[in-house]
């Protein structure tokens, strides 16, 4: 009791202050939830048009004709360019497996591997990705703390797309439930690089989870993750270099090389951030009784999958829902086998939403972790 006597508790500054990250990260929602994705001038667009200006003069294995993840696509909600989220665990070619999906060319022959390709894609890499970054962390960071806050909260909000994600699944979910085939597969295909023309309902569904538990580690957890560790700086570097690895990272000939740096890159990035989403999807699986299996796929079944990061976190996701994940699919009119992942029946429609849910509750436990942590620090310090 005479422990208890001795915390003296902060004021309101001191509060606020103690608990600025945990703030930040609650306001980056709030905005993500208010506003969405920018309807129009998106900054990813422009990053992406030069970056692709810039393969096309450094890459000696150019192709003319760009594409799919170059390709900017109208959004069914606005008129706004954007880019659509990749499968980036069936098409990065961070694993540079014999079989791995992002094989564009229509054969099985592997492209020949340069090294003067290997360092120009390195080259294009550091000058896509590090420039902003290192201006933000010498030049925009050290502001009076209630400005710092608001300008970090933006830029993280700019960096997730949790609200992005849940309009995406409606987009598959709605016509799936009004059974529209036709426009749910026009939509999966903004989610997933491989064919969609004749997937039945319970592939769409599928393709669709798969997509979001891989992406809300990408485009939602990971960014969280990484405002916690290093600021807005490391936010804005590890969404430069995902976004180049949804860009570069195939293993066609144009990319093969070329692409190398990012796709490993983008892996060193991911690793950390992966293994906390998915210890965020794996506690959801504790009021079942599945956080030990789930951990356990995730190790087992991921580290066989094409993609590391992203077989862990679907993995354990898949197995908090109780459904399998993985198995073929088509792409480039190639039928490519990968390991099952999670446990339990096939995907069905309704597990589209709980997909989402899933990721809305591990961001909202990865905020509490850190306020509560920086609440129990304050305390500490103060006593």
């Amino acid at each position: 009791m005479s422990l208890l006597n001795e915390i003296v508790l902060p004021d309101a500054y001191s509060l606020i202050v103690g608990c600025s990250v945990s703030i930040t990260l609650l306001l980056a929602l709030i905005f993500d939830a208010c506003f969405g994705e920018a309807k129009k001038y998106h900054y990813l667009v422009g990053f992406g048009y030069i970056a692709q200006w810039l393969e096309q003069r450094l890459n000696p294995d150019f192709i003319a004709k760009p594409i799919k993840p170059i390709k900017p696509i109208k959004s069914n909600n606005d008129d706004s360019d954007v880019f659509a989220e990749e499968d980036l665990a069936l098409t990065s070619n961070s694993s540079f497996s014999a079989s791995s999906s992002k094989v564009a060319t229509g054969t099985n022959q592997e492209p020949k591997f340069s090294i003067k390709s290997a360092l120009l894609g390195g080259c294009a890499w550091l000058l896509m990705v590090l420039p902003i970054p290192l201006f933000y962390w010498f030049f925009l960071n050290d502001f009076i703390w209630y400005w710092q806050l608001l300008l970090d909260a933006v830029v993280l909000y700019l960096a997730i797309g949790l609200h992005s994600l849940h309009q995406h699944a409606m987009q598959v979910y709605q016509p799936l439930k009004n059974n529209n085939l036709v426009q749910a597969r026009h939509f999966t295909g903004y989610l997933v690089s491989r064919d969609t023309t004749a997937l039945s309902p319970q592939a769409m569904s599928r393709a669709t989870v798969e997509s979001m538990l891989e992406n809300g580690h990408d485009s939602v957890i990971a960014s969280l993750f990484y405002y916690v560790i290093g600021g807005a700086p490391l936010v804005i570097l590890h969404r430069f270099a995902n976004t180049l690895d949804a860009m570069w990272g195939y293993k066609s000939a144009r990319f093969f090389s070329f692409g190398y740096v990012s796709a490993r890159l983008d892996d060193l990035l991911g690793f950390a951030s992966a293994k906390v989403c998915t210890l965020l999807y794996a506690i959801q699986g504790s009021i079942y009784g599945r956080f030990k299996c789930s951990v356990s796929n995730a190790f087992k079944q991921g580290n066989q999958y094409k993609s590391h990061n992203g077989g862990w976190v679907m993995a354990a996701g898949a197995t908090v829902m109780n459904v399998l994940l993985g198995g073929s699919a088509s792409y480039h009119g190639k039928t490519i086998s990968s390991v099952s992942l999670g446990v339990g029946e096939q995907v069905s429609l309704d597990d589209i939403m709980r997909s989402v849910k899933l990721v809305k509750v591990a961001a909202l436990l990865l905020l509490l972790s850190v306020f509560s942590g920086q609440l129990v620090a304050m305390l500490l310090i103060s006593h």
